[in-house]
Parts: C-alpha cells; sequence; structure tokens
C-alpha cells in the first residue's frame, strides 16, 4: 500500500470502519467503546437487505504496531479466524490477511475451494482497505 503503516492500523483500529473495507460487510449495528483491544465486539450484518444476518467479530489480540487478529461469525455458514498483519516496505507497507474456516459448516468445504473464494474476498477488502487508509493520508 502507498501509505505508512500506522494509516493501516489507524483504519484496522477504527471499527466503524469494518463495513467499507470488509466485503460482505453491510452495516455495522455497534462497536464496543474500548475497540479493539483483546475481547472488544463488533456487531454487524451481512448480505443483502432483505436477507440480512446480523453476526458478531471479535478481537483476539490487538498489536498497534503489527496487525490484529479476530474471530468472525457468520452463522450459518460458521465462524472464521483472521489475521492482519501490516509491515513497512519501502514507502509504504504490505499488508496481508490470512483467513480460514474454524468452526460450523464452512469447515466442511474442502480447503483448496474455501481458499479460492477467500483469496478473492480478501484480495477485494485489501483493495478498499488501502484506499481508505491511502486516503486519510493523503487528507492529512
Amino acid at each position: 500500500m502507498s501509505c505508512a503503516p500506522a494509516a493501516v492500523l489507524d483504519v484496522l483500529a477504527d471499527g466503524w470502519s469494518y463495513a467499507a473495507w470488509v466485503v460482505g460487510t453491510s452495516r455495522i449495528r455497534s462497536v464496543s467503546p474500548d475497540w479493539p483491544v483483546e475481547g472488544a465486539r463488533i456487531e454487524h450484518s451481512v448480505g443483502l437487505w432483505p436477507a440480512l444476518l446480523d453476526d458478531v467479530t471479535d478481537v483476539r489480540t490487538w498489536d498497534p504496531e503489527h496487525g490484529i487478529d479476530l474471530v468472525a461469525r457468520g452463522w450459518p455458514a460458521g465462524e472464521a479466524a483472521i489475521s492482519i498483519r501490516v509491515k513497512a516496505s519501502g514507502d509504504g507497507c504490505l499488508v496481508r490477511i490470512d483467513e480460514d474456516a474454524v468452526r460450523g459448516p464452512g469447515t466442511l468445504v474442502p480447503r483448496p475451494l474455501r481458499a479460492a473464494v477467500l483469496r478473492a474476498r480478501n484480495t477485494e477488502s485489501l483493495r478498499r482497505l488501502a484506499y481508505i487508509a491511502e486516503r486519510r493520508t493523503s487528507s492529512d
């Protein structure tokens, strides 16, 4: 991304921005006041109206210099573990998302198929995250 790691980490630390960059999230219902500390929660909805499902994403760990680990619940599909890591690279930064189903029916989908779907989704999520972080940087 064409911004400092801090710009990306600032977006990750803003729970209300989650729906703007996480593909599939349609709205945020609430964000824990202590987001993004361990145990904090975003209550969100996924899908398209009128077929919205209310679910949550919880913080497992937050490292304000390197990234965040989350557990996203998206029932009836199940739960996913997500790790987002940010590191400096030249004049910008590299951001990596690792995600996989950890509980529920999503784990029954063969791993190569899950990986292909998640890769496409997370590629777009990274594009959106970059746009927000880079734009915040340029407007400062």
